[in-house]
């Protein structure tokens, strides 16, 4: 079996039907672990081999106990996972070892999926290049000489390798869309509110990240979504939770997409990324789409202003207890945490205002567009040793997360969206594009995700 080219639910079946073990299932996944994680790096550290074999063993005696029984995921290394060293990729954590789960983790065991380990993340999730001082960089799945993105990069690469065939991940800045552009799967940010948070500190005021799935083919985004989806009644907000499963491709005859492109000429790209989500946006066409040019709809200073305010009042808070380890915590946490802690209040509800129109006019749109589209980064997979990207085409980037700006339209006002492989460019690198809509839609845009991929089937291809 070739766990690469085999879906989530491809498997799930095949341990339901008897075709295959969930114990089976288990030695192939730590067999095609062992060939390539040596070099990915993605997943961190993994449990006893003997542990997971008795764990599926029991699961192949129990009976069929969940709509995931039997299928092994590592996961994203901010969650805590019970008796999983769980770093958050800081040397502060290096030997945390959690007594309980975490809200996710907990419900993905609870429908029967075996948690195998950790995939890699940058220290606290903070940059879209997943490196770390515990366990140094992930590598990309097409070219282990570049990154692999972030923060969800070891999420990514473990799909793209096939040492895992579902993954979670989180998203603030495009952290479930940036490594799923550059390792050529699919990468999910749901509605704000539809994923709860662990029910920590505050629970009325930050509402920029999510949690949320990735995936080979967004039939599988489905099955993960369902199963992390729903409310927790220690949380204040909270969205629709009706099941997105089974999703399947819709009919996109007749609708109205819009193409934000470079946001008229605010967002700078490399060389060919432009080119291939024009050729992906001429395959929604042959379904039967209109594919409509939208001007700027917003100005993009503006809410690049209210997102950098925003982000860091919020990055802050999460770090603020560990402002007595400043020195330990590397450069880019430390700006944040700095930054966020000389905030007035009226400068977070000024950039909130601004956050607030955004989503007013955003509204406007969707009355008139299905569904809009911004390519899913701007810049090629970088050299694995950048810290980060100083330049886009011969524009400076002012912040060391400046050169994401692309995903902020989404991140800024909680819109659900869809990173769909666009791709390989000259050099045989991967790339994406955002397919995103109104609040609450997120069944919509999977379903004409999968449309998408019916026609395409990107992850299953590797550059010529």
């Amino acid at each position: 079996m070739n766990l690469s080219q085999t879906t989530a639910r491809d498997l799930l079946n095949a341990i339901k039907s008897g075709r295959i073990s969930a114990r089976e299932l288990m030695q192939l996944t730590l067999d095609r672990i062992a060939a390539v994680n040596g070099s990915a790096n993605a997943i961190v550290a993994l449990r006893d081999p003997d542990e997971l074999m008795a764990e599926a063993r029991a699961l192949d005696e129990g009976g069929i106990q969940g709509p995931l029984h039997g299928l092994p995921i590592a996961v994203k290394d901010l969650i805590n996972v019970a008796g999983v060293v769980s770093s958050q990729g800081s040397p502060i954590f290096r030997n945390h070892v959690p007594e309980k789960d975490d809200l996710i983790a907990a419900r993905m065991r609870a429908a029967g999926a075996i948690l195998i380990g950790k995939t890699n993340t940058p220290e606290f999730g903070l940059g879209s290049h997943t490196f770390n001082p515990v366990y140094g960089a992930t590598r990309n799945a097409y070219d282990p000489t570049r990154s692999c993105g972030g923060s969800s990069g070891g999420a990514a690469v473990a799909l793209a390798t096939g040492m895992v065939a579902l993954a979670d991940g989180s998203d603030m800045m495009g952290s479930l869309r940036n490594p799923a552009a550059w390792n050529n799967v699919y990468g999910f940010r749901p509605s704000w509110g539809r994923v709860p948070s662990e029910p920590l500190g505050d629970g009325f005021l930050h509402q920029l990240s999510t949690l949320g799935p990735m995936a080979r083919s967004p039939e599988d985004l489905g099955l993960l979504l369902d199963v992390i989806s729903g409310p927790d009644p220690r949380q204040p907000h909270g969205c629709s939770d009706a099941a997105v499963s089974p999703v399947e491709a819709v009919s996109l005859q007749g609708l109205r997409i819009g193409w934000l492109k470079d946001w008229g000429g605010a967002f700078p790209f490399e060389d060919g990324i432009l080119g291939l989500c024009r050729d992906a946006l001429t395959v929604l066409e042959r379904l039967g789409a209109d594919i409509i040019p939208v001007t700027p709809p917003f100005e993009a200073e503006r809410m690049w202003e209210s997102w950098v305010t925003l982000r860091a009042w919020s990055v802050a808070a999460s770090l603020a207890s560990l402002s007595g380890h400043r020195d330990a915590l590397k450069e880019t946490a430390q700006w944040e945490l700095d930054r966020g802690m000389s905030l007035t209040a009226m400068q977070v509800h000024d950039a909130s205002v601004v956050r607030s129109e955004w989503f007013r006019r955003a509204a406007q749109l969707f009355r008139e567009y299905d569904a809009l589209i911004l390519p899913s980064a701007q810049v090629w997979p970088f050299e694995i040793e950048t810290p980060y990207p100083t330049a886009i085409a011969g524009t400076q980037m002012d912040t060391y997360h400046r050169w994401m700006q692309v995903v902020v339209p989404v991140s800024l006002i909680g819109l659900p969206c869809l990173s769909v492989p666009v791709g390989f460019g000259a050099r045989g690198l991967p790339m994406g594009m955002q397919l995103f809509g109104s609040r609450g839609s997120d069944a919509r845009i999977l379903s004409m995700g999968a449309a998408y991929h019916a026609a395409t089937g990107w992850p299953q291809k590797r550059p010529a």
